[in-house]
Formats: structure tokens, C-alpha cells, sequence
């Protein structure tokens, strides 16, 4: 660099003429001195430059590089990043425990590189997924329920080193590719000091921190109490996240910080709304596969932090906010809530976000993602959809995602923004070859209203020509699955209601809604709806049977924010989003509307007993069908 700023100089000498002969051969014995003293060495510096390894892109994808490969060659190290927060009370602000691997190059050779993060409560340990020590769901709605058994302490794991040595998958990825990767534990887990506040500010600002830090706005440091300082200086400032389930909600909580150099996220099922995956339009409801799991049990599972302040964080945090807050017993929407609501605080996003769900995630419900989705397009922010047909969980296709990154992180002008807006993986097929559509919902589905007529508890018909008629009553029974609902041939426990048979595949995209008007003989009663697949296959596919679920609280007819008993044998209407779906139904099959009280699954479990009774002539369902659906009887 010295050589060529001389060289500069000398091109920029001005050409005055000289007064003598002999100066002009001193000229160039100076010019042929440098030649000599500073052109090779500028030779062999530029080579150097050009020896460089560097990323390599092909189809607009990062693609593996030879020399960023070996593992044994990775530079690891691990460091806390101070926040601006205490949330442990101990008077000092928080750090966070966070691990860095990048190939050696970015040291031996002054390398910088976008990186690719994730950060997780669940890195340095979780407690009991055993319900025994969740909230019992046995009792009446509205009752206060027996006192949960204390879950037993999340063993601590006393040397601190790398976050997740041993099971880098993400480093895997991502490092041959010319990226570095980054993780961190969240607050109050493994070494990462403050306490876990389920969804509160600081589960947004720790991040952030990490992303100041990345970018040579905040301080690391070597030791969790020490003044000596770590710095990225192999970062180039651009920044990416990735993470599925709690792992997927900190993408988007960082990123609604709006922190300069997150510049894109991959939410995969996140979290966007504790109150969804909690509640249900006023009813306590348990995520499916844990029932009686709360705010406060979610705290005690994932609690590792230092167990010098985990009384601390037990009492202020889970004992005075998270159960104190989250109101158990009507299950109303209040401030709590809306402060764990991401939907909330998209105002200073600026990520470019490619969001992951599956249509039959029934513990993070598709829900989380589709009401993002939809409120980043009205932003104008690049966004993208990809949804599957599964349970739980499920990246996109590689190539999606690292399309992705090396546009948003890298600045490749792979297209990836004018590509379609919404992947959707058909019924069978495999994961990695969706289907694209112009946006989610698809354009071209429209809304047809079909009406319960008939009798329900034998088999009733759902029609499109116009409202039923009567009242019909059903009785309550938990203990009766959602499953045998729907293969009974008659019961007094639900009602359902259904299409003729299809003629041809019938194509939903989007969110049904459900009109209904119901009365009970008790105070407070809990509503289920199914839309189910009939007749009910003996299959193990998860899409063969459950098209959409929901749930609600008549108490809660005229306001999620409060609920009021209800007068018994006095009809409430009540209107309700189910959950999103895109999913074709097969020719042969019968769509069925399917009306019960307590969801085994999923609801509180009264005693037997309470009564439910339904005005067909005030309940309509309402569904997103693409093209013209066609019933024979």
C-alpha cells in the first residue's frame, strides 16, 4: 500500500522544464532507484492481494470454498458482550455469553465477513418437558387451579467455553461458505447473566447488543466481569439470523429494534405472540403436545442461568411479572400480553425476512407467521413465504435461504426479491421442491359462505344455499378426542356438519372464519371448532384429516380485553379467524364442519356435564376457495 501511494506521488510530480542537462539524468536514476526499491515490492504485494481466498458465488448461492472447509483451521472463541440493561437486579449491566466461529483467513489474511447468527435459551440446558409439573388443567374454567409442582432446577454448567461446541450445525453451513456464525444464550440462561423474561424487552435488546457489538458499537469483553475488550474487527457489519421455534421468535424480536446491520432474518415457526400461543380469543388454551404449559412453566424450563441469581429472577421475574401478568384464569388480552406481542412493534424493522411455517404446526400455530407475513407486505419490507405441509418446525430449501443471505449480506443481484413471494410445499411432496405462488393467500381465492343445516349430532349438511334453522344442543365431555368426534356416526357430544363429495380437488388458501351463536346452561363454556377431512382416514399423514382448528371463550363475545359470565340459555354471537391453511383437498373427500365444547387437546377439562347449545340459523362458515368448488352429493 506504501509502494503505490509513492508511485502516486511521483505520477503527480509536476513536469517543469529543467535548467540543466544533468538533472534530467538524475531524474531517471531516481526514477530507475524506485523502480528497483518499491515496484517489485508492489508486485509481489498486489499478488498477494490477488492470492487472497475469497467467497465464490455461482446461481446467485455462496458456494463452498476449498480453504474455508477444514474445521481444524476455524478460529473459535467465545466472549461477553455488555448490554444496557440489569434485569438480575445486581446493580451491574448485563452480559451476554456469545461464541464466534470464522475461518482463519479473516485473521491471517485481514478477511471480513457478513455474519450468520443465532441466538437460544435452550443452549446451555432445559429442564422437565414431564407434565406433572405444568399447570393441572382439570378444573372448572374460570376456577383457580391447585398450585403447579415446582419444576426441579436446570443443573448448571459451571466452565464456561464455546456455547454450542459439538453440535455447530449452523458453523457446518455456513463458515465454507464465507460467512462467520455467531451464537449467544439468551438472558438468564448458561452464562448469560439477567433473567428470562418470556418475551419481554430484554430478550429484544440482548441481540441487539450482539448485533451492536458485530458491528463496533458496543463492548465485548474476555471474562464475564473483566475490563479487557474483544472486538469484531473481522465483521463487515452486515448481519443475518436464523433459529427455529423460540430460536426463530429472537430473529424478529431483534430485529424490531430496528438495529443497524441486521439485514436479514429466517424466522422458522417463531413465536410472534405469546398470547397466540397461549390463549385463543379470550380461552386459555395449552400449545399442542403441552398441556397445562404456561408463561411461568416456559420460565422454569429454560432458567440455566447462574444460580447466584436465580432466586432473584424467580421471585421478580416469574413469580411477580409472568404469573402475577398473564392471568390464568379468564384469559383475557391485556398489557402483559401486548408487550410479548411482536405484531406491536414492526414499526423500526428494517430486515428483509423470509419466514418458515408448517400448516399443521399445532403447537406454534401458523398463525405466528401469516399475521407477520401480512403486516410486513403492508410495510413494504422484502419479505418472503414458505410454508409446508408438516408439524413443527422445517427450514426452507437450502437454496432459498442462501439465496437469501448472499443477497442481503453479501449484495449479490441474484433476483431473489423479484422472485414469487409465497413456496408452498404440495400434499407429498418433498420438502425441498415447493410450489411457487405470486403471494400467500393466493390471489385467486375468494370467499364462500357455507351454512350448517340439519341435524348435526347424526349428520347434518353443510350448504351453501343459505342458513339453517333451530337450535341444537350438545353436551360436554373431554374425555371424548376431537378424533372420535369425527368417526362417530352419531353423538351427543358434537355436532357436525358436511359438504357433498368433491368432484374435483378443492384448492383453500388463506383463513377460514367462523360465525357462530351459541348459548349454555353454565356461566362459561368452552367453544372448539374443527374443519376436518371426510371421512376420517386411519392414516398417520398429517394432512389427510384436520384441515383447521379453532378455539374461543363466549364470555369474551364482545371484547378479547374482557370477559363476562354468561346469563344461561341467553344466545351471544361470536366471530373468529381459524387458523391459515393452503391445502388442496382430494376428490372423494367431504369437507365437515365440526362444532364441540372442551378440546382434549387443548382446552381446559371441566367436569362433564355443561351444555352447549348452538342457533344454526346465527352460524356460517366462511372459506377461502381457489377456483369454483365443485359437491356431488
Amino acid at each position: 500500500m506504501g509502494a503505490s501511494i509513492l508511485l502516486l506521488a511521483l505520477s503527480s510530480r509536476p513536469q517543469t522544464r529543467p535548467r540543466f542537462p544533468m538533472h534530467r539524468s538524475i531524474d531517471r536514476l531516481f526514477a530507475c532507484a524506485l523502480t528497483a526499491a518499491f515496484l517489485v515490492p508492489f508486485a509481489a504485494a498486489q499478488q498477494a492481494t490477488d492470492d487472497k481466498v475469497k467467497p465464490i458465488f455461482e446461481d446467485g448461492q455462496a458456494q463452498i470454498v476449498d480453504e474455508f472447509r477444514s474445521r481444524r483451521d476455524w478460529v473459535r472463541h467465545w466472549l461477553f458482550v455488555e448490554t444496557n440493561f440489569d434485569t438480575d437486579g445486581d446493580g451491574k449491566k448485563d452480559r451476554m455469553h456469545v461464541d464466534v466461529t470464522r475461518p482463519k483467513q479473516t485473521d491471517s489474511q485481514g478477511l471480513k465477513l457478513p455474519v450468520v447468527y443465532e441466538t437460544s435459551p435452550y443452549f446451555s440446558g432445559i429442564g422437565s418437558s414431564d407434565t406433572r409439573f405444568f399447570w393441572n388443567c382439570e378444573h372448572e374454567i374460570g376456577a383457580q387451579p391447585s398450585e403447579r409442582v415446582e419444576m426441579p432446577k436446570i443443573r448448571f454448567r459451571k466452565k464456561v467455553g464455546m456455547v454450542v461446541l459439538g453440535m455447530d450445525r449452523l458453523a457446518a453451513t455456513w463458515v465454507p461458505r464465507g460467512f462467520a456464525v455467531v451464537h449467544s444464550c439468551s438472558p438468564g440462561t448458561g452464562w448469560s447473566q439477567g433473567c428470562p423474561s418470556i418475551g419481554g424487552d430484554n430478550e429484544s435488546f440482548a441481540p441487539k447488543a450482539v448485533i451492536d457489538w458485530l458491528c463496533g458499537r458496543a463492548k465485548g469483553y474476555t471474562t464475564i466481569d473483566g475490563n479487557e475488550e474483544v472486538k469484531a474487527y473481522w465483521c463487515t457489519g452486515k448481519v443475518g439470523m436464523i433459529g427455529t421455534s423460540y430460536n426463530g421468535t429472537l430473529p424478529l424480536a431483534a430485529a424490531t429494534t430496528g438495529v443497524q446491520g441486521l439485514e436479514a432474518i429466517v424466522p422458522i415457526a417463531p413465536n410472534t405472540s405469546y398470547y397466540h400461543y397461549y390463549r385463543s380469543n379470550g380461552l386459555v388454551r395449552s400449545p399442542g403436545g403441552y398441556m397445562g404449559e404456561d408463561v411461568d412453566v416456559l420460565f422454569d424450563f429454560i432458567h440455566s442461568g447462574h444460580p447466584d441469581r436465580r432466586e432473584y429472577c424467580v421471585e421478580e421475574m416469574r413469580n411477580k411479572v409472568l404469573m402475577a401478568k398473564s392471568d390464568r384464569l379468564t384469559g383475557d388480552y391485556n398489557e402483559f400480553w401486548a408487550g410479548r406481542d411482536y405484531l406491536n412493534d414492526l414499526g423500526p424493522m428494517k430486515a428483509a425476512t423470509l419466514m418458515a411455517h408448517a400448516f399443521n404446526d399445532w403447537n406454534v400455530m401458523p398463525e405466528h407467521s401469516t399475521r407477520i407475513y401480512a403486516a410486513l407486505r403492508r410495510k413494504g419490507l422484502p419479505c418472503m413465504a414458505f410454508f409446508h405441509q408438516g408439524g413443527h418446525g422445517g427450514p426452507p430449501p437450502m437454496p432459498l435461504i442462501n439465496k437469501w443471505f448472499s443477497r442481503y449480506l453479501y449484495g449479490i443481484q441474484n433476483g431473489i426479491e423479484n422472485e414469487s413471494k409465497s413456496w408452498i410445499v404440495r400434499e407429498g411432496a418433498n420438502r425441498s421442491n415447493p410450489t411457487a405462488y405470486p403471494d400467500y393467500p393466493h390471489p385467486d381465492a375468494k370467499s364462500v359462505t357455507m351454512y350448517p343445516v340439519g341435524d348435526g349430532k347424526k349428520g347434518g349438511v353443510l350448504s351453501q344455499r343459505g342458513a339453517g334453522s333451530g337450535t341444537q344442543t350438545i353436551i360436554d365431555d373431554w374425555q371424548v378426542s376431537g378424533r372420535d368426534h369425527a368417526l362417530a356416526k352419531q353423538s351427543e357430544h358434537r355436532l357436525v356438519f358436511q359438504t357433498g363429495v368433491l368432484k374435483q380437488p378443492l384448492h383453500l388458501s388463506g383463513t377460514s372464519k367462523l360465525r357462530i351463536r351459541v348459548a349454555s346452561d353454565k356461566p362459561a363454556v368452552n367453544l372448539t371448532v374443527w374443519v376436518v377431512s371426510l371421512p376420517w382416514k386411519a392414516s398417520r399423514r398429517i394432512t389427510d384429516n384436520i384441515i383447521t382448528r379453532g378455539w374461543a371463550d363466549p364470555q369474551n363475545h364482545r371484547s378479547m380485553t374482557e370477559s363476562e359470565p354468561l346469563q344461561p340459555g341467553h344466545f351471544y354471537d361470536l366471530e373468529f379467524d381459524l387458523q391459515p391453511d393452503d391445502q388442496i383437498i382430494p376428490v372423494g373427500q367431504r369437507i365437515g364442519l365440526m362444532v364441540f365444547s372442551s378440546d382434549k387437546e387443548f382446552t381446559l377439562r371441566p367436569k362433564p356435564g355443561t351444555k352447549l347449545i348452538v342457533d344454526l340459523a346465527g352460524t356460517s362458515l366462511t372459506l377461502p376457495i381457489v377456483g369454483k368448488p365443485v359437491f356431488g352429493n
